[in-house]
């Protein structure tokens, strides 16, 4: 039998942690995952199954109360942390000193520059410790970070548009290929579960249903991870989400200008070599652009683009599922590497 390790969620009961769950549950090295709930989280049920019960059977799957004396007796590897920013950011440090792995699902350990984690607004009651916590954890897109990700202890998995948009950008910011003095805008589109399942004004059918709506213009979350990971400044970017009146899926329309006239047989070269033995990651040939179906309910994010006739205007088009690649898949292809185990194992 190959070697199992023993995993543990906290947030089951919300979108993305209930799909880790139940990827968890069908991962050949992983043994039944123990689910958690927050202390003094109201109106939630004994069992998962109670919630979600396309999950039933097998024995029923239970949540109980955290508390970090369970943690060690159950034997957990690995924490995930499907929590609120300022949880994770208290309990990823505990978890920690207690010797247990830790993937986090928010975006607590995410961002370097205190500028860009800002908009969090973090109160750390030792922010030495946190710097030095932030120092520690290795951003979660592992097609950029495979090989740091082997080594981690402390995952920040990354954000759903960030990932969207990173992946489609990385491999021509890196190789210098875009004209940055022109800017590259990222527009954006998600379904409703990216807001969570707490429902609120904004995320309400009858707000949602027949509309398109922008929101946090120049202020979302996932804009500091963005700039971070790809080098580039506020100056050379914008980002604008929008909330799509369905219930899962990102597809991110990027717009940018080459440094010089390329063929797109080149770019499309360009893409294919970077992201070369990275399974999840699917590029399309010039001019078939990829579509938020063909994405959703897999770890995949799927990237296209196009060229204008001066073979300079190019743009991109990125879509993935925002709850498995832009959160539970990627969580558990970062823990797939953590352990030395297959980067596709339980996501097929």
């Amino acid at each position: 039998m190959p070697r199992q390790i023993q995993p543990a969620v906290v947030g089951a009961t919300g979108y993305a942690g209930f799909e880790l769950a139940r990827l968890l549950l069908h991962h050949p090295r992983a043994k039944k995952p123990v689910l958690f709930t927050r202390e003094g989280e109201s109106g939630t049920s004994a069992q998962l199954d109670d919630i979600y019960p396309h999950i039933s059977g097998n024995g029923g799957h239970p949540l109980q109360a955290f508390n970090w004396d369970a943690l060690r007796s159950l034997g957990v590897d690995v924490l995930f942390l499907a929590t609120p920013h300022e949880v994770s950011r208290e309990w990823a440090p505990e978890a920690l000193r207690r010797g247990v792995q830790v993937v986090d699902l928010s975006g607590a350990w995410r961002i370097a520059a205190p500028e860009h984690r800002a908009v969090y607004g973090f109160h750390d009651a030792d922010p030495s410790a946190a710097d030095q916590i932030t120092a520690q954890a290795i951003y979660g897109i592992p097609e950029l970070h495979r090989d740091r990700l082997k080594q981690a202890t402390l995952v920040a998995n990354a954000g759903c548009y960030a990932t969207s948009i990173i992946l489609a950008l990385a491999p021509l910011v890196r190789a210098g290929l875009l004209d940055l003095s022109w800017g590259v805008v990222c527009d954006s589109k998600s379904g409703v579960s990216g807001a969570g399942k707490q429902p609120t004004q904004k995320t309400h059918f009858v707000e949602v249903a027949e509309n398109l709506s922008a929101y946090s213009v120049f202020n979302h979350r996932h804009t500091g991870e963005m700039l971070e990971q790809l080098g580039l400044t506020e100056d050379q970017m914008v980002f604008t989400p929008h909330l799509l009146p369905i219930p899962r899926g990102i597809l991110s329309t990027i717009y940018a200008r080459l440094k010089t006239e390329m063929q797109p047989q080149e770019v499309e070269s360009r893409l294919r070599e970077f992201y070369s033995g990275s399974p999840w990651v699917r590029i399309f040939p010039q001019g078939k652009l990829p579509q938020i179906q063909y994405s959703l309910h897999t770890n995949f994010c799927d990237i296209g683009f196009t060229l204008a006739a001066d073979r300079r205007r190019l743009v991109m088009v990125s879509c993935l599922d925002n709850l498995i690649k832009g959160a539970a898949g990627q969580a558990v292809q970062n823990m797939n590497l953590m352990f030395g185990f297959n980067e596709e194992e339980g996501l097929r």
